[in-house]
């Protein structure tokens, strides 16, 4: 995976705005909705949030700053076949030279057997025998890792490949509705249990890219819409994307700059619950660079009214 802050072009002296800044630049340019069946657009749509769920996250970046993490989010030194490679952020001889990590040692006694901590613990815990009692079933290790999704991966659901630490690649069904900071559970795919024990689960932290034009609010969203000074002044109907497709809004006559216009149910619609609504901010826009038949209209205007006696 290639370093984050090349992928969005920044510096890595960068500020939190300007990541951020040049984040919504590339997704809202690299958006799957503005290149409807195009796979390259998706992949680097998704290279991109990648890099950003690194150098985004505080803490990420610094561990990545710092050589602690790769580009992927891996530990350094983290082979996903078979564990710290020596010369990692362990050491050749496997010892920590950071921050505290859990270790599951095996030693080798005088008669040449395999030796475990499970053996100690059993002869605790009411084994027969010390070391060569019964070993306890024990619970697979959970998988935890993250993933970055688009904002309509997380209001419409989907599936997404994620990489766990032993190598494995899966698909993982995203529920619609999911929320960003939200973890999604996938059972039995963690670590192998021991002496007949279930196996772990796979825990994904998700984060939500941000939307170019909607922001979410539980289950509703709201959005600007600009509206032409016609449109706003004798009204009528005009498109308005939605989570359902598009649909058609009325728009009153005399309508102000700010006014704002629900959609009901037009909002996010979790598994198993009730749809939100979504809101349409209006926001009049008048033409670029101006119109000469609009100036000429206005300059001959006698209104008569003031727009801040209400303020």
């Amino acid at each position: 995976m290639r370093d984050p802050y090349e992928v969005l072009g920044v510096g890595k002296s960068a500020s939190e705005a300007e990541i951020k800044k040049a984040f919504r630049n590339l997704a809202k340019k690299n958006h799957p909705d503005t290149h409807p069946g195009d796979k390259n657009a998706q992949k680097k749509f998704q290279e991109i949030s990648a890099a950003y769920d690194i150098v985004g996250d505080k803490e990420k970046r610094a561990k990545f700053d710092a050589g602690e993490i790769d580009a992927a989010g891996n530990p350094k030194g983290f082979d996903p076949r078979g564990g710290f490679r020596p010369g990692g952020p362990f050491g050749a001889g496997g010892g920590p030279q950071g921050g505290a990590r859990e270790f599951h040692f095996t030693w080798d006694d005088a008669e040449g057997e395999g030796f475990q901590a499970d053996d100690i613990l059993s002869s605790f815990f009411g084994g027969r025998g010390g070391r060569r009692g019964a070993k306890q079933p024990a619970r697979g290790e959970d998988f935890t890792v993250s993933t970055t999704i688009s904002f309509d991966e997380a209001i419409k659901g989907g599936t997404r490949r994620v990489m766990v630490p032993n190598g494995e690649q899966i698909d993982v069904k995203i529920p619609a509705g999911v929320k960003d900071g939200q973890q999604v559970r996938v059972k039995g795919r963690g670590g192998a249990g021991r002496n007949g024990g279930p196996p772990g689960d796979i825990l994904i932290d998700i984060k939500v890219a941000p939307h170019p034009n909607m922001a979410r609010e539980g289950n509703d969203l709201r959005m600007d819409l600009p509206v032409s000074l016609k449109e706003a002044v004798l009204g009528g109907k005009v498109p308005v994307e939605t989570p359902g497709g598009t649909v058609e809004l009325s728009i009153p006559a005399n309508s102000n700059s700010g006014k704002v216009l629900r959609l009901r149910g037009r909002g996010i619609h979790p598994a198993g619950g009730t749809a939100g609504d979504l809101y349409v901010k209006l926001v009049v826009t008048l033409p670029e660079g101006g119109d000469d038949e609009l100036r000429k209209f206005v300059e001959g205007w006698k209104a008569s009214y003031d727009p801040r006696a209400k303020r």
